[in-house]
């Protein structure tokens, strides 16, 4: 799996995109029938919003797993703290791909 982190309206730590390689990296054992030869692509990207409603920071999280022969997955959180918002995306995610698993298990 090739993955590729972004940072919008902050700076990307190197502590931040070693928790969110930690992270992803964890979904590759669910990949093994698409991941051939690096073909499985994701983009991760985290922000800093700002909505006019809300006080404080708010952090989004974005990710985008391109599956060869498949449509795209995308899931997308906001929360205040970073490290949340990304353990949501990966957590939902990992949900998707389990379906998609299950869904084409049965054809």
């Amino acid at each position: 799996m090739r993955l590729q982190i972004k940072a919008k309206n902050f700076e990307l730590t190197p502590a931040l995109t070693q928790f969110v390689e930690e992270k992803m990296g964890g979904l590759e054992k669910f990949l093994g029938r698409w991941d051939k030869d690096d073909a499985v692509v994701l983009d991760v990207e985290v922000s800093r919003t700002t909505n006019h409603h809300n006080k404080g920071d708010v952090f989004y999280a974005e990710a985008n797993l391109q599956l060869p022969g498949n449509p795209l997955l995308r899931i997308e959180e906001t929360n205040e703290d970073m490290h949340a918002a990304i353990d949501r995306v990966k957590d939902r995610l990992k949900k998707d791909l389990l379906r998609l698993k299950d869904k084409l298990a049965d054809h």
